[in-house]
């Protein structure tokens, strides 16, 4: 097994899906299709039934049941984009095998380390085939070895059919990185009980707890007037940004949080004198905290409206999702289940919050619930992402074990 999803991974990697918040389509990105495609064709050759590729590339499959038992009905769920924070384009992924624990080279010429000084989780992967980038771009190991970790579970299970399971749907979704991965997810077609996201990071995270999540954007209108005659005339938005930031906590960025703390994080800043726009994520795994950030923010807008004119500085607030904790915990057997399937893997589940948002998330709020299973990438987005194959390996035996669970009960 290890060899075969190793090869599905490299294959996948290779095909570039990067979406595009700036696009107004979905897909966000007309190749994202190429890797459907590709998967599409696979699902066919293992033998999946009711295989759909719709226009908006949201791809979905099933495994038949092949018990009489009454079985439910479970999903299993990943994403086909990456991340705009770097390219997904011309990856070469390297394989780094039996891993020594010390530095990696990613590209002698640029100089750029895979360091335990910089992240000392890499010396737990001492011993391991590590999966890494040449250092220019991201791997893409989110999520394509969810895809990959999905696709070899089902096909294990088609050419083992001695293993009794109930019916198992698969679907593969467009622009989650970008948020918009359940615009258009059909939950009536994908028809799952319940069902799992194939996205988490390291072995044996198990997520059932995500971000309230909200997205503010600042406009704000200045008057540029030359700098010699500027007396009581110039409103500069680029000072108007700064002094609007520095209303808010110092202590609620990224950078000072962890755990169940929340954020005001500004990811956007164009600005000149005579106009700019400020792009800030809200989060906090709390309702009433999340909701007490957005006063917040509304309030420090008020404040530059009423020193400035309320014609200069505009908020456009957005709520984008919810923390799925509201709707899971109505059925906690379900992350009981694959709690259990880890155990009997041989894995140790580390029951965490989401220090982001899912589809599941989302999903969880569209009437099915959908906790996160760890699919072992590292260092998401960037260009010191890598993933230990025997990981995915561990992956696939919790899939695998969830489905023989469902229908021994």
């Amino acid at each position: 097994m290890k060899q075969k999803i190793l090869e599905r991974f490299l294959r996948y990697v290779k095909i570039d899906t990067q979406s595009d918040e700036t696009s107004n389509t979905t897909p966000s990105t007309e190749k994202q299709f190429d890797l459907a495609r590709v998967i599409e064709a696979e699902m066919k050759e293992i033998g999946l039934e009711d295989i759909s590729l719709d226009d908006k590339c949201y791809l979905m499959g099933t495994l038949p049941s092949n018990t009489n038992k009454e079985v439910s009905t479970i999903g299993f769920i990943a994403h086909f984009d990456t991340a705009q924070d770097m390219s997904g384009a011309n990856v070469k992924p390297r394989i780094v095998e039996n891993y020594d624990g010390g530095d990696i080279v990613l590209n002698e010429e640029k100089q750029i380390i895979l360091t335990p000084t910089v992240f000392p989780e890499l010396k737990e992967k001492a011993g391991q085939t590590l999966v890494v980038t040449d250092g220019t771009t991201l791997l893409g190991a989110d999520d394509k070895a969810g895809i990959a970790e999905i696709i070899t579970a089902v096909d294990f299970l088609k050419k083992n059919p001695s293993i009794k399971h109930g019916k198992i749907r698969i679907a593969f979704t467009p622009d989650e990185e970008i948020g918009r991965g359940m615009d258009h997810f059909d939950v009536k077609i994908f028809g799952a009980d319940f069902a799992y996201t194939l996205d988490g990071a390291d072995i044996g995270e198990l997520e059932f707890e995500n971000f309230n999540a909200a997205k503010a954007v600042i406009k704000i209108q200045g008057r540029n007037v030359h700098p010699g005659y500027a007396k009581d005339k110039m409103l500069n938005s680029i000072l108007i940004g700064m002094e609007l930031n520095s209303l808010l906590p110092v202590n609620q960025r990224p950078e000072y949080t962890s755990g169940y703390e929340g954020f005001f994080h500004i990811i956007k800043m164009e600005s000149s004198v005579e106009s700019g726009q400020m792009v800030y994520i809200i989060r906090d795994h709390d309702r009433k905290k999340f909701e007490d950030k957005k006063v917040l923010m509304q309030k420090a807008v008020e404040y530059m409206q009423h020193r400035y004119g309320e014609d200069v500085v505009k908020l456009e607030l957005t709520d984008q999702y919810y923390n799925m904790r509201e709707k899971v915990e109505e059925r906690m057997e379900i992350v009981k289940l694959a709690k259990k399937a880890m155990e009997i893997a041989g894995v140790e589940p580390k029951i965490v919050p989401i220090r982001g948002g899912t589809d599941g998330s989302r999903l969880s709020y569209m009437g099915v619930l959908c906790p996160n299973l760890f699919a072992g990438g590292m260092n998401f987005h960037g260009k010191f992402e890598y993933i230990p194959v025997e990981t995915m390996e561990k992956s696939v035996e919790v899939i695998l074990n969830i489905i023989k669970i469902n229908a021994e009960k």
